[in-house]
């Protein structure tokens, strides 16, 4: 049954986001888009005006027999999560927070998704649509019951990894997914060699695998479905047991790996079996492989052509601080190609010509 949802602190800010937006604009003044701050790390530092989202926050829709849920902004992904969790349901994505204060909003504009996504999918295939304020601030739907966009872009896909400069995205729709009967988590001990193998065996066979890492000499997987199938896989995979909650460290780079360490770390995106890379530092292999955490002093050349060369990319969050946490770096992100530079400049030129929303947080000059 579809229901209105309630949260805690519902607040409606969107026609007070709307004219700062729009005098924005009018102005030509540029805007910092701030949630909870929590992923402020991730990408180029932007010189503007803060616009915060925080009182623009609750769960505006929630429908537990469709799988649908929608949230503005500003709500805390604790309190999304929560209300999910209540219904014996689940964000698929399994976004990391990176802290308390952690919002849909940044979810959403970062794009980034935890150790489940090879298996369930990442944040943009769990979107439906979106409310986004424009730069007149007018807020705008996408996606979903809405009728098609007239510019002739999926903006609601658009908006997942876009950082916020495109628009201000104001409320989200999402499909959420039921929370598995029974989960289990291993570590194996075994050669990276031998890991990598086992993987790509494992690929090719219906287990119900739904995490897998790599780390200090262990491959550590997580089980999750019917109580049935990963009791019987747990058996035929032996090795220790091993605590949940290092998902979710590994999820928030809460790891000792990534702790108080000078060099950089790399999070390197490449196709499934790419074999180890020539690269000085230390390795964390998330996501069967496809994804590595690398702390390097190498220079950005060559990491980022040694993903290359595999058909991957490479993004840059800097060095830590005294609390492990990633600080953030000047050029985090693989230049683009001329072609498809020229083709973000031109979405950018379309819907924000003035140049308003979070300038430069991607890229130096859009």
């Amino acid at each position: 049954m579809s229901e209105h949802y309630t949260s805690p602190r519902d607040q409606d800010a969107s026609a007070e986001l709307g004219e700062r937006i729009r005098q924005a604009d009018a102005a030509g003044s540029p805007l910092r888009i701030v949630g909870g701050d929590t992923r402020g790390f991730y990408g180029r530092t932007v010189e503007g005006t803060p616009l915060s989202l925080d009182a623009h926050r609750g769960i505006t829709h929630y429908d537990p027999v469709e799988l649908i849920v929608s949230a503005r902004a500003g709500t805390p992904l604790e309190e999304l999560e929560a209300a999910l969790d209540a219904q014996g349901q689940m964000l698929g994505c399994e976004p990391p927070r990176f802290g308390a204060a952690s919002t849909v909003g940044g979810m959403v504009a970062t794009g980034l998704s935890g150790p489940r996504r090879p298996w369930s999918g990442a944040v943009r295939d769990f979107v439906l649509g979106t409310r986004v304020i424009d730069r007149a601030g007018r807020e705008l739907r996408f996606g979903g019951e809405v009728m098609k966009n007239v510019a002739g872009y999926d903006l609601s896909r658009l908006m997942v990894g876009a950082q916020g400069t495109l628009g201000v995205v104001s409320e989200v729709s999402m499909k959420v997914l039921p929370k598995p009967a029974a989960s289990a988590s291993l570590h194996l001990d075994m050669p990276l060699g031998k890991a990598l193998d086992r993987l790509t065996e494992w690929g090719r066979q219906p287990l119900p695998i739904t995490a897998a890492t790599y780390l200090e000499g262990a491959l550590h997987l997580r089980l999750e479905g019917g109580a049935s199938s990963v009791a019987a896989t747990r058996e035929r995979l032996g090795g220790d047991e091993l605590k949940d909650s290092f998902w979710q460290a590994l999820r928030d780079l809460r790891l000792p790996f990534f702790a108080g360490d000078t060099r950089p770390l790399w999070r390197l995106s490449l196709p499934n079996h790419t074999p180890p890379l020539s690269l000085e530092g230390d390795t964390l292999f998330d996501w069967g492989g496809a994804q590595r955490w690398v702390k390097t002093d190498a220079d950005a050349e060559e990491v980022r052509a040694a993903a290359s060369r595999y058909g991957g990319h490479a993004t840059c969050l800097g060095a830590s601080d005294a609390q492990g946490r990633p600080q953030g770096a000047a050029e985090p992100f693989t230049p683009l190609a001329p072609v498809i530079a020229k083709y973000h400049r031109r979405l950018k030129a379309k819907l924000d010509p003035n140049g308003i929303f979070n300038p430069g947080r991607l890229y130096g000059d859009f």
